[in-house]
């Protein structure tokens, strides 16, 4: 079958956010933290590590760097695409819904340990199922990101083909779309778990080769390595 996509994606994950930084200090403690998850700004540091990505990108040979962005709606990976393009150059943005984060319903103000405080019954629930399969009340399962990501993918093979595309969003949805380009059967998403975490302003990249898309790397950060870098995912 001849391959109909993008030559090329480039996936990324934001720069470090203030949640990310909130959930990093509390640690163990409980936490309550009530922006909304699409509000959330970028740190000084988050800024600077989509600077990196920016130079990464311009380094690139320009057959293999990106032509189009689609973008998460959420504040932190819009900034993260602004602050990278400053330091690269402008490219035509799709924004798109599907790209969003994991919704956490309910939960999503808390973290562990407030989860286990205000409602232990649904920690119990989280663990009993795992990361993975876990549905708070009104989210999301990484399952239920995974659907949505596949529908993405599929529009990018019509809208995107033979061009190369920069997709910047968020770790469960760089997870997902290595799961969806992998063709991995959507009753396996646990097996997601073995490529956790995916990194702030980390970079993985498939090319199409012989019909299909072929993963080059995966959570790559070595643009990163002279920061003094911090990289915490959310609870779940």
């Amino acid at each position: 079958m001849h391959y109909m996509g993008p030559s090329r994606i480039l996936a990324v994950r934001h720069g470090e956010s203030e949640a990310n930084a909130a959930y990093r200090r509390a640690g163990d403690t409980p936490l309550v933290y009530e922006r909304g998850d699409d509000e959330v700004t970028l740190t000084a540091l988050g800024r600077r590590q989509a600077g990196a990505l920016g130079e990464l990108l311009g380094a690139l040979p320009e057959e293999e760097a990106p032509e189009v962005v689609w973008c998460s709606p959420y504040v932190r990976a819009l900034d993260t695409w602004a602050s990278a393009s400053k330091v690269w150059r402008t490219l035509p943005v799709t924004t798109d819904e599907r790209l969003r984060d994991r919704e956490r319903g309910m939960l999503a103000p808390y973290n562990e340990a407030e989860i286990g405080r205000r409602h232990p019954e649904e920690l119990a629930r989280w663990r009993a199922a795992g990361d993975y399969d876990y549905r708070p009340p009104g989210g999301e399962s990484v399952g239920d990101v995974a659907v949505r990501v596949r529908a993405a993918v599929g529009e990018l093979g019509a809208r995107a083909a033979g061009r190369r595309v920069l997709i910047v969003a968020h770790d469960t949805v760089v997870l997902a779309l290595r799961h969806v380009i992998a063709e991995t059967p959507d009753a396996d998403v646990a097996a997601m778990a073995e490529f956790a975490p995916v990194l702030n302003a980390s970079v993985s990249t498939w090319r199409a080769l012989d019909g299909r898309l072929e993963l080059l790397s995966f959570n790559d950060i070595d643009h990163l390595r002279s920061f003094d870098d911090v990289n915490h995912p959310r609870s779940f």
